[in-house]
């Protein structure tokens, strides 16, 4: 339904990088998503007031959060959508990501009201009237909710949404959860027990976990995760693919929302090159980045010193020290600055989150080690966090 929809109402629908295309996709799959919640609601509290299940009550009254959580979503598309301004110049983005926090909020508030209730009928047991009509409800609810799970999983998969990312972590939790009710409705028509309650909380339980695992990926984002690994290597190698390119360092990707991606890094350059000539390369670099991944880069030129063989030579013995400490370090912006009585070596180590030693206690190590080389050099080291992981 989703393909034949998005064909009549999205223009240029297999265009999904397209931020246009991207929302009308989130817009639509929230407005179909708020129809057929109604339409389960509706079926499910009709089922469950004739038989007198709170199971399938309690599953009812999910549905209808679960259309208010389309609504939020549907919203959250919209305002994400919206235009940069003086206030907000990196866009709206991340509204998305407040949507899909607030879909997530949702579903452990219902969790927590199911197993509420589900004690109360497990203290006050209540007999369940079921009939076939019930059993068909039930068993079309889940077959809608599994219909909803598969396309807005494959939509969020085609344009990277995590609002749909967490409404289909609900539909799916929604399906297991009517296949339990459906259980013990089945279990009370055909054998007499009244398992409904216990039933209630473990779906219940179920829908608890699915809200923690949307939570955390919703809000993950907000809290500044380390971006996709594989993001960063492919823009390594476009960066290093470049011959006048001799490397890059201190790397930072700024999420603020799908397509409002920003890039920094430092690309190392001989400093016998032409300044104005590699200023130009950089600039086709950054517009390449933009055009190919759709991120706004920004690329500090960084001179070095590659011709020089004693600065060559202290710089291979310094990495390797370094690397004897810890295969996981790097050092880069290394220079030499010659004085009467001793030489400063001066570089950065990227030291990773990994690595537990205190950035004192790591410099005093290196310094130690390069001492015992060599006790005329004196080291100026900076300590930077690894803020993309290599890939």
């Amino acid at each position: 339904m989703i393909t034949l929809l998005s064909r009549i109402f999205i223009k240029d629908s297999k265009n999904y990088a397209s931020p246009q295309v991207r929302t009308a996709y989130g817009m639509l799959c929230s407005a179909l998503g708020i129809i057929l919640n109604i339409i389960l609601f509706i079926g499910k509290a009709l089922a469950g007031f004739l038989c007198g299940s709170i199971a399938i009550i309690a599953d009812a009254v999910n549905n209808l959060s679960d259309a208010g959580s389309s609504i939020i979503a549907l919203i959250g598309f919209k305002i994400a959508s919206t235009k940069p301004d003086k206030d907000h110049p990196y866009g709206h983005g991340r509204m998305e990501y407040i949507s899909g926090m607030i879909v997530a909020i949702l579903i452990l508030f219902m969790a927590y009201e199911l197993i509420r209730s589900s004690v109360d009928k497990i203290i006050h047991p209540v007999e369940i009237e079921t009939s076939i009509i019930t059993i068909l409800i039930l068993v079309a609810s889940i077959i809608t909710k599994l219909y909803m799970f598969l396309y807005q999983r494959s939509t969020s998969k085609k344009i990277n949404s995590p609002t749909l990312k967490a409404t289909a972590t609900d539909s799916i939790s929604d399906t297991i959860s009517t296949s339990i009710v459906l259980l013990s409705t089945l279990v009370s028509y055909l054998f007499h027990l009244q398992i409904d309650g216990y039933c209630g909380i473990a779906v219940g339980l179920f829908i608890a976990f699915s809200g923690i695992k949307a939570l955390k990926e919703t809000t993950s984002p907000l809290m500044g995760q380390a971006p996709d690994p594989e993001l960063v290597s492919q823009i390594r190698s476009l960066v290093l693919k470049n011959e006048h390119i001799l490397g890059i360092h201190d790397m930072m990707v700024h999420d603020y929302g799908p397509n409002r991606i920003m890039v920094s890094l430092h690309a190392e350059v001989s400093s016998e090159e032409d300044f104005l000539m590699i200023h130009d390369i950089i600039d086709n670099i950054e517009r390449q980045i933009r055009n190919d991944f759709g991120c706004f880069a920004t690329i500090h030129m960084d001179p070095i010193q590659d011709t020089d063989e004693e600065t060559t030579a202290l710089k291979t013995q310094t990495f390797k020290i370094i690397t004897e400490i810890n295969p996981e370090l790097t050092l880069h912006d290394f220079r030499v600055v010659k004085g009467p009585s001793h030489t400063n070596l001066i570089f950065d180590v990227v030291k990773p989150f990994s690595y537990k030693i205190s950035n004192k206690e790591l410099c005093e190590l290196i310094e130690n080690k390069i001492t015992l080389f060599n006790n005329s050099y004196y080291c100026v080291i900076e300590i930077d966090d690894e803020y993309c992981a290599k890939n």
